[in-house]
């Protein structure tokens, strides 16, 4: 399948592979994805911004969702009397920005980062949606397009940006497709 890419969606995939292992991820799953496909300013970049959302929101809500799976539990800590805000804010302050995420992730580090099956399923997906539309290679508006057909993490962020922008899937999708008669 990787054959039929092409080279912004190679880079994409690579991408999503390095966004892993910059926030500590042990895989790569489809928010990965998305902050590679929002931050890479390409194809699936623009889509997003004509289905009315900022590709800046976007990837920073992937990010989160990432960083809140692998975090500290606010809820909990709060329960037993620590402010987690407060402690991250002092943890900053003298070991530098983000210290208090990167001690609790050391010991998770790995050089290689396998795909999750959320991830495997919308690559897939983008194969599907390419020959859906009749494309003969994969570019980042299909693999866009595998995210969000997928039942996944990825998805369930750009819908979540989608609802509150006022906008829904397949206003995305129809900017997508759009965008690829534009191009």
């Amino acid at each position: 399948m990787f054959e039929r890419f092409t080279k912004d969606a190679r880079a994409a995939v690579v991408g999503a592979q390095e966004v892993a292992q910059a926030l500590h991820s042990a895989t790569i799953d489809t928010r990965h994805l998305v902050v590679t496909l929002a931050e890479s300013g390409g194809a699936a970049a623009g889509a997003l911004h004509d289905g009315g959302l900022d590709p800046a929101d976007v990837a920073a809500r992937a990010r989160r969702s990432v960083a809140a799976d692998g975090g500290l539990d606010d809820e909990a800590l709060a329960a037993v009397g620590i402010d987690l805000a407060e402690v991250r804010r002092r943890t900053d302050e003298v070991f530098g920005q983000g210290a208090l995420d990167r001690a609790g992730r050391q010991g998770r580090r790995r050089s290689h980062h396998p795909f999750a099956p959320d991830a495997k399923k919308a690559l897939e997906l983008a194969l599907r949606e390419a020959v859906r539309l009749g494309d003969k290679g994969i570019d980042q508006r299909h693999l866009l397009l595998g995210v969000v057909r997928a039942d996944c993490p990825g998805g369930r962020v750009l819908e979540a940006a989608l609802r509150e922008a006022g906008s829904d899937v397949a206003a995305l999708r129809l900017a997508v497709e759009r965008s690829r008669h534009a191009a």
